[in-house]
């Protein structure tokens, strides 16, 4: 399959999860499961947006002073208790309510208070301005916020204004993720590592700050060996996921036993297999009812398909209606020479509308994601890319997306 065939297969076995009620403080980054409908207008009453004297226009003069007689003070968090007849002020504070009779706030700047009970207004240029109406931002019985929306901190602040405590939300996916290889170790062994003897889990790492920065929460199964034996007791500890990620074993070696282990489990293999570099050997199925990724071992191609397939699947687990990063147009800097007739992903650093690669691009090469904040993207029938060639790049941080996959 293509990279965009592969990544549409597995989001249409991924639904998003159940929806929970969830106090305010706890729904960061949750996405809404229903439309929010105001029960309020927002601001709820006209009221000042300064510090000032609530008058009538009409009262004001163009050219030269006028002199009114306050009536009352009001200030935030009180009502007028009296209306604003002709020649008439009230002293307002900044969210205040407006006095019946005025449409007019003069920021105190502009005024002189005598001791007599009178302000004389200095400037005019105040006529009709000032004023927050009733309704302006929000009315009653319309949508605030859609089903599907993100929750960030100004989402947040609405729901807060309209009295919304407890949103209706799509819980985060635990998403289990493994490892597998005999060579492969967690850090408790630092000393095999630093003498050569094993191989860092920088995989599990990654993966834990992948799924984390996605919105999901990570459940570690470990690493396991190259047995079919070790494989199924690590893989039971993904009963209660959302979705599994395993790296490693879903190649064609002998030691490849993720794919047979799963089958024989009783899961369900819809792909194997994609045509792209790096990543080639990447796994979907059904396990249980539960969606399982196989993400290649070598750290960039996890990392690379990762952001392709995994990613995507946490959007839509999470009730994200876009769940693919947007591709823009870049024009690159450098020659590039590629192998394969296969698509290729190249971590390359995007600025100003350009690109140029970060180095060497071997799968192994874990610094050339660090240095990365894209990948450019070269279709499988271009060999040579020349300087000035215009690609698309999918931003590693770009927080637009879209429907289909655009790779």
């Amino acid at each position: 399959m293509t990279p965009a065939e592969a990544a549409r297969l597995m989001i249409s076995h991924v639904r998003p999860l159940a929806a929970e009620r969830r106090p305010l403080r706890e729904a960061l980054d949750a996405v809404l499961a229903e439309d929010v409908v105001s029960p309020i207008d927002l601001p709820p009453w006209d009221n000042s947006a300064m510090d000032g004297y609530a008058v009538r226009s009409e009262d004001l003069r163009e050219n030269g002073e006028t002199e009114l007689a306050v009536v009352e003070t009001v200030p935030a968090g009180q009502f007028p208790s009296k209306p604003i007849g002709q020649a008439q002020a009230t002293r307002i504070f900044t969210g205040a309510p407006l006095p019946q009779g005025a449409d007019t706030v003069i920021r105190q700047e502009d005024t002189d208070q005598p001791a007599n009970g009178k302000v004389r207004i200095r400037n005019a240029r105040d006529a009709r301005k000032n004023v927050r109406r009733r309704g302006e931002d929000i009315r009653k019985g319309t949508v605030v916020l859609a089903a599907g929306t993100e929750l960030g901190p100004s989402q947040l602040g609405v729901l807060a204004s309209i009295a919304c405590d407890r949103p209706l939300v799509h819980r985060a996916p635990r998403v289990a993720f493994m490892g597998s290889g005999d060579e492969i170790v967690d850090l408790d062994r630092r000393e095999e590592i630093l003498a050569g003897r094993k191989i860092a889990t920088s995989n599990s790492y990654t993966l834990d700050a992948l799924i984390r920065r996605a919105g999901a929460v990570p459940l570690d199964l470990g690493v396991a060996r190259d047995t079919k034996e070790s494989l199924r007791e690590h893989l039971r500890g993904a009963a209660n996921a959302d979705l599994l990620v395993t790296t490693a074993g879903v190649s064609v070696g002998e030691h490849d036993l993720v794919r047979d282990v799963l089958t024989e489990s009783g899961g369900e293999l819809k792909l194997w297999r994609i045509a792209m570099r790096p990543g080639a050997p990447v796994g979907f199925g059904l396990m249980n009812g539960i969606p399982w990724i196989g993400l290649p071992g070598n750290p960039v191609s996890t990392m690379v398909t990762f952001e392709l397939f995994v990613r995507p699947a946490i959007r839509r687990l999470q009730g994200h209606a876009l769940p693919f990063r947007r591709t823009v147009p870049v024009t690159v800097r450098e020659p590039i020479a590629l192998g394969p007739k296969l698509r290729h992903f190249l971590r390359a650093i995007v600025e100003e509308g350009g690109a140029r690669l970060t180095g060497p691009q071997g799968s192994g090469i874990l610094t050339s994601m660090a240095r990365a904040n894209a990948l450019l993207i070269v279709p499988a029938e271009i060999s040579s890319v020349f300087v000035g060639t215009e690609l698309q790049a999918l931003i590693l941080d770009d927080p637009r997306h879209v429907a289909e996959p655009p790779y």
